[in-house]
């Protein structure tokens, strides 16, 4: 049957790129895998150094470089196929109607790229094809083996979105499939089945599905493509750990991991960051970072990077640590996958905000994804690790490794910790298998879930804070005591003092979980602002203001900063919408906010908050979707520039029930107003019925009419005849009756209602008071004086609750965040200028011998 209007010829061809893709990553695997295989079969026949270019491994080489070129061709086409479907709304394409509409911005058509499990698959597959072309540049010796692993985690993507069916196995998602083979078409579109043809089903379908209005904000175009490439980032000292472990060349590659691995820290912090800002402008929980098992899935692999960053540190310092490098190197690439099956398999649906639901990828491919490399993975190490060089005389306590490998272990159990925590859910599911409904109680942290992370995580700062502040007054092997206490002292005294007029000048009095959370929170800021002056103290006069060498004393500043943001803002975040007004709405059901920590504004009442007088004024509908802007005035009390924020509110429309919210900041230098809407008069998209009727009221000029929130005085009534307007006649008339109201809410206004006579016929034009729910209508005028109909109702009604804060300090998360991602990048750059000094050395030395 031909379907009218479908244009399938780039679901063809993206398609055919979806299966070459497979292919030439499996081909490329192959190959890689061969040439590695012989090249070490010709390292033992000669006992040279590994080296991918040995004798019969170069013509396979060569082939792998063709297939993997062919596989990053293949990956662009699919982009660039599956961008033009959805930029130009293709809608007999699932993926299209599922993701996107016509009524979003172009911006926005990059976000439903990666809304979907298909379209974020293809987004990592990208990234691991650019590092890969970048590694068959530079790799070098390494290019075989490193490869061969990066190639094979292609092969597994691919997987991912083949969209393949084997008897009754489904293997992955095919984003290129059609919406008539997804769904029940006369289901879908009841029409069609009285009609019967479904030939034209394309004219039913005007529009798709739209992007999730939560993801319609710019941080959602740039957040995930920098996170992706993180977690991209993070194969590629795994891939060279392995390729250490296969060619049983524990020693070398070392030097290119500890490269990749900085570049691959900053890129994931950097993007676990830019989703903490986006989770800060767009969702209502009020903050950047609220535990979520999503948040904390890419947290973890993070942590785990970063202690392997300081062990590979310590093994080319002392020659310490070797074999913590490789498990660390190993475990934040099997922990991203395990990541990438918690947040894709459902199984934190119930616990996550943002989870994927899991459809059209099956929860047993996700499994396999991370059993085939962690299997293999575990089984390499386990195999070599008795061969693995290591140092059996202990570290120094005096020294910089003996440290650093302590925060390295701290850091581990910080993400060992926030792992099982986050794998609650999923460690129920197991448990509940092997034991009886009657005796199994699930595992639970109780309702204040972020407190449960906060009260274990403040010790770790407190022990990352001090570590980071002293341990680089250390040497490597041993530092004489006098030596250490001379040069740590001066930092130690700064930072107290410091500490004490923060803490004391700043009231950080953070009470509500007790005295004991409110001590560690002060000791965990005397940690950062340590770690801040110290670590700034070393640059100036333990490295004399080289810049360029102290790329980790940077990111240690950095840290500090962010430390101390984090605690400051957190600890003294003040909440301004405490309810004066009186009038208490529902919040819903499901809503834990609290009803005294939400003012009610009516519109066009200015109202008093505080340190502010807030107004209502106006609110606007977004020109193509249920979504309504309120314009909030503030005016602080205290002199300030007054200002207004606009944050939106509507009732969801992609088939969850309830208000969802986008909140708006004020931002300054020290601190930010944050507010969100937490319930709204109506739907803004319906109007309610006004089923109430005015009451007639004869009254003459200075009289009085009373209504329920207060009364009404008429002030002044005239009329006039000859209406000198076009389209009247001489026989028209109009009168106009001023009337001043005043509130019980002490609040005034004047109301002007109208009455025209036109052609013998009486036509009022009422005039109302919004924040009273008053309506004022002149009926009739009299010898005496007029008639004055009066009806209150709730339709005209318009009001808002809403919930500010003040964030103190806000502005410290993000710049500890761009100097820690900074220090990280530094570090990166020097390491690549020390690993060319040798070439460098070799090329002058043979340009000597020449001359």
């Amino acid at each position: 049957m031909d379907f009218i209007g479908e244009q399938l010829l780039p679901g063809r061809i993206g398609h055919f790129f979806v299966i070459l893709s497979l292919v030439a990553s499996l081909a490329a695997t192959v190959c890689y895998f061969l040439a590695t295989r012989t090249a070490i079969a010709g390292q033992r026949a000669s006992g040279n150094a590994f080296t991918s270019v040995a004798p019969g491994s170069t013509d396979w080489m060569r082939l792998a470089r063709i297939f993997f070129i062919a596989e990053c061709v293949s990956v662009l086409a699919i982009f660039a196929t599956l961008f033009y479907i959805i930029s130009n709304h293709l809608f007999e394409f699932k993926y299209a109607w599922q993701h996107s509409s016509r009524s979003l911005e172009m911006k926005y058509l990059l976000s439903c790229f990666w809304e979907g499990q298909e379209g974020s698959f293809l987004l990592w597959s990208f990234w691991h094809c650019v590092l890969g072309l970048v590694l068959i540049k530079k790799a070098g010796r390494w290019e075989a083996p490193v490869m061969t692993t990066v190639s094979f985690v292609q092969v597994m993507l691919a997987t991912m979105i083949v969209g393949l069916h084997l008897g009754g196995w489904r293997i992955g998602s095919n984003p290129f499939v059609l919406l008539r083979n997804e769904f029940d078409l006369p289901a879908k579109i009841p029409m069609l089945g009285v009609s019967g043809n479904y030939q034209n089903y394309l004219t039913f379908i005007t529009d798709g599905n739209d992007l999730n209005p939560l993801l319609q904000n710019y941080w959602m175009v740039i957040h995930p493509p920098v996170l992706f490439l993180g977690f991209a980032s993070t194969l590629i000292p795994f891939a060279y750990a392995i390729a250490g472990l296969w060619t049983r060349e524990y020693k070398d590659w070392t030097r290119p991991a500890l490269t990749w691995s900085l570049f691959s820290a900053a890129a994931l912090g950097t993007g676990i960051m830019m989703g903490a800002a986006w989770a800060y402008e767009s969702l209502n929980f009020g903050g950047y970072w609220a535990w979520d098992p999503v948040e904390n899935a890419s947290l973890v692999p993070w942590l785990v990077l970063v202690a392997g960053v300081h062990t590979l540190l310590i093994y080319r310092h002392s020659g310490h640590a070797l074999r913590s490098s490789f498990w660390f190197l190993i475990g934040s690439f099997l922990l991203v996958l395990y990541s990438t099956y918690l947040t894709r398999s459902g199984d934190l649906q119930e616990t996550s905000v943002h989870a994927f639901t899991g459809e059209g990828i099956t929860k047993w491919h996700l499994r396999t994804l991370v059993a085939v490399f962690m299997i293999p993975a575990l089984v390499l190490m386990l195999r070599n690790y008795r061969h693995i060089p290591h140092i059996k005389k202990e570290e120094e306590a005096s020294s910089r490794e003996f440290w650093m490998f302590i925060g390295s272990l701290v850091l581990l159990l910080s993400a060992v910790t926030i792992s099982v925590m986050t794998s609650l859910p999923v460690i129920n599911k197991i448990a509940g298998l092997f034991t009886s409904k009657e005796l199994f109680k699930p595992l639970a942290m109780g309702e204040d879930s972020a407190f449960a992370y906060n009260r274990i995580q403040v010790f770790v700062a407190i022990i990352i804070g001090l570590l980071t502040a002293f341990s680089q007054y250390l040497r490597y092997k041993s530092t004489p005591p006098k030596v250490f206490w001379k040069k740590i002292l001066i930092p130690t005294a700064i930072s107290l003092l410091l500490s004490v007029a923060i803490i004391w000048g700043g009231k950080v009095n953070y009470s509500e979980y007790g005295a004991g959370y409110m001590a560690a929170i002060w000791i965990a800021l005397v940690a950062a602002v340590y770690s801040v002056v110290a670590n700034a103290a070393y640059i100036w006069a333990g490295m004399n203001g080289k810049l360029r060498a102290a790329g980790g004393s940077v990111a240690h500043v950095g840290f500090g900063l962010l430390l101390a943001g984090i605690l400051i803002s957190s600890s003294k975040k003040e909440v301004l919408s405490h309810n004066t007004s009186g009038i208490f709405v529902p919040l819903g059901k499901e809503s834990k906010e609290k009803p005294g920590e939400n003012l009610t504004l009516v519109k066009d009442l200015r109202t008093d908050m505080g340190k502010y007088w807030v107004t209502y004024n106006q609110d606007s509908m977004h020109p193509k979707k249920p979504l309504w802007f309120y314009a909030l005035k503030f005016e602080p009390k205290d002199g300030e520039k007054p200002f207004t924020l606009y944050p939106n509110a509507f009732v969801n429309y992609k088939g969850n029930e309830g208000l969802m919210a986008n909140p708006d900041a004020q931002h300054y230098w020290n601190y930010d107003v944050f507010t969100y809407i937490t319930s709204l008069s109506n739907d803004p998209g319906k109007v309610p019925e006004d089923t109430a009727a005015f009451k007639p009221h004869t009254v003459k000029v200075g009289d009085t009419v009373w209504y329920s929130k207060g009364f009404a005085v008429l002030e002044n009534l005239t009329s006039r005849d000859k209406i000198p307007q076009a389209g009247f006649a001489p026989t028209d008339s109009a009168s106009v009756a001023t009337l001043k109201v005043y509130a019980k809410t002490s609040s005034t206004y004047t109301l002007e209602s109208l009455l025209i006579s036109k052609g013998g016929q009486a036509m009022p034009y009422a005039d109302t008071v919004t924040a009273e729910g008053l309506v004022v209508q002149l009926q009739r005028v009299t010898p005496e004086g007029a008639e004055i109909g009066v009806k209150e109702s709730d339709a005209v009604l318009r009001y808002i609750t809403l919930k500010a804060y003040k964030f103190p300090f806000i502005n410290l998360v993000w710049l500890g965040t761009i100097v820690t991602v900074i220090g990280f990048l530094m570090s990166m750059v020097r390491r690549l200028r020390i690993a060319r000094e040798p070439e460098r050395k070799t090329l002058s030395f043979s340009k000597q011998r020449v001359a």
